[in-house]
């Protein structure tokens, strides 16, 4: 899929499972990547095949696409660039799958990180660092799960890919948006679609039931749901930093702010000015 993918599975379980795990996601990237010519997607993309005609898994993945175009209001759009790209829903997709795979080889304890996306299942809960979308060195906040999952969508590795369809061009005013979902593939198309939506972007994530989320803005202002305050230990992004003492924070600590962008009250403020332990940068470590 064009990024690293690490596995971890303290669970005795057979050897091909994380095999078959692999195997997976190899033919993902193979049949939906948009860097490959021969892929379906970019077949599909050109004309050389019709929906109807191929894999079954493309028609799945193109058609909960479409259903999250319109969940969000046409802000998860995977023809936004003008051309077919559904890479922001099908990494967690994958990854859902190869949770299943995992579970039904005897795993209850796992997590599989697919570049900084991650799916955590069972036992004590797992840390999970969110990094900093400026600071490659630095976490913006961290999280707690014991089952779930949490997607980051923001210029990172792959530069400001996230376009806003209705103008074209990339968002502006935030810098990163993180889901925190029951399944990696909705955390991955939702904070794809917050980030599209630019500063309209919180207040609509405020809006999901059953997800939770973290901006962070140009300003460098993180701008919470509550319920995702429900997550950081410590109970505020500031105090999941210092939680463990896996991570410091920087001074200067702003007071929360009791605004969203657009005015509603839905969202709590602090900044993403904080520094990590180079060992946890991968981020996710298991909260002890």
């Amino acid at each position: 899929m064009g990024m690293p993918v690490s596995i971890a599975v303290p669970d005795a379980i057979a050897p091909c499972a994380v095999d078959d795990v692999f195997e997976w996601l190899h033919h993902v990237d193979a049949t939906f990547s948009t860097y490959r010519n021969d892929s379906q997607v970019s077949r599909l993309d050109r004309g050389e095949i019709t929906l109807e005609a191929a894999d079954p898994d493309v028609r799945e993945v193109v058609e909960r696409c479409e259903a999250f175009r319109l969940a969000s209001d046409g802000f998860f759009d995977i023809r936004a660039g003008g051309h077919l790209d559904p890479s922001g829903f099908v990494k967690g997709w994958a990854v859902d799958r190869a949770a299943g795979v995992l579970e039904r080889a005897g795993a209850r304890r796992f997590w599989i990180n697919a570049g900084g996306d991650v799916v955590v299942r069972g036992g004590a809960p797992w840390r999970i660092g969110i990094q900093h979308p400026r600071l490659a060195d630095r976490l913006a906040g961290v999280v707690v799960l014991r089952d779930g999952a949490v997607a980051t969508s923001g210029a990172y590795e792959r530069g400001q890919h996230v376009l806003d369809p209705q103008t074209g061009r990339p968002p502006a005013g935030t810098l990163s948006v993180t889901v925190v979902a029951p399944t990696l593939g909705a955390a991955d198309a939702f904070a794809t679609a917050a980030l599209a939506m630019g500063r309209r972007g919180p207040a609509w994530t405020a809006s999901l039931a059953g997800f939770e989320a973290m901006t962070v803005l140009d300003d460098d202002r993180v701008l919470t749901t509550p319920g995702f305050l429900d997550y950081c230990p410590g109970g505020s992004v500031a105090a999941s930093l210092e939680a463990g003492q896996t991570v410091t924070t920087a001074s200067g600590l702003r007071s929360p702010a009791s605004d969203l962008a657009d005015g509603t009250s839905s969202a709590t403020s602090a900044p993403a000015n904080s520094t990590m332990d180079p060992t946890v940068i991968a981020g996710i470590s298991p909260s002890t």
